[in-house]
């Protein structure tokens, strides 16, 4: 199976996938890409613009899993931080919706774009999971991870949650960086969803 892993991060969603799938990872931060390339050397992985990467390229994969930036969603963001704490308001980044839409009307292999819960009515309907929220051409299932306090967890949480140590990495902000990931198991639930039905919802010939 040839997969595209957009936004990847250090694949918190890829962490279950196994190395028998051809997997190419699209990273805009440089030194958050060598941490992936590390954890998966068999991957290949581009610093670059994932979006664009996506417009062009998504004809040639099986599988495209999709993280696009969540923090102008965020209703933490919006209803804490905006109101209680005083930061600045932003406009969403309608890069979401603009991925939802065009893998809707163009992708014909299996998709699925993630995304935090908004602070807003979706504006296009979408399949709750765990703390997420999933747009996809098949049915997202229901797993459930071990619970915790996302916002108040600790670095040492977060990796021991997600199974990561990142210890010996000099990156900014690794709270943010962990949770920015999607737990594994549901990275790895989604991912045998996709291989047990085609594009068009038929299980595969």
């Amino acid at each position: 199976m040839k997969i595209l892993n957009l936004y990847a991060g250090i694949g918190g969603n890829r962490k279950h996938w196994g190395n028998e799938h051809e997997v190419i990872a699209v990273e805009s931060d440089p030194d958050i890409a060598a941490i992936y390339k590390e954890l998966y050397p068999n991957d290949t992985v581009i610093v670059g613009d994932a979006h664009e990467y996506l417009r062009t390229h998504f004809k040639e994969f099986d599988f495209i899993w999709s993280s696009p930036p969540c923090q102008t969603h965020s209703s933490i963001r919006q209803n804490i931080g905006v109101r209680c704490r005083g930061l600045e308001p932003k406009y969403p980044d309608m890069t979401l919706y603009e991925e939802i839409l065009f893998l809707m009307h163009n992708a014909e292999c299996n998709w699925v774009v993630e995304n935090v819960r908004p602070y807003y009515r979706p504006l296009i309907i979408a399949q709750p999971a765990h703390r997420h929220l999933f747009w996809s051409n098949f049915e997202i299932p229901r797993i459930e991870v071990p619970s915790f306090n996302m916002h108040k967890a600790s670095i040492a949480d977060l990796q021991q949650q997600y199974g990561f140590d990142l210890s010996k990495y000099k990156v900014p902000n690794k709270r943010q960086v962990l949770r920015n990931c999607v737990h594994p198991l549901i990275g790895k639930s989604i991912l045998d969803a996709a291989q047990s039905k085609d594009a068009s919802g038929r299980p595969p010939h």
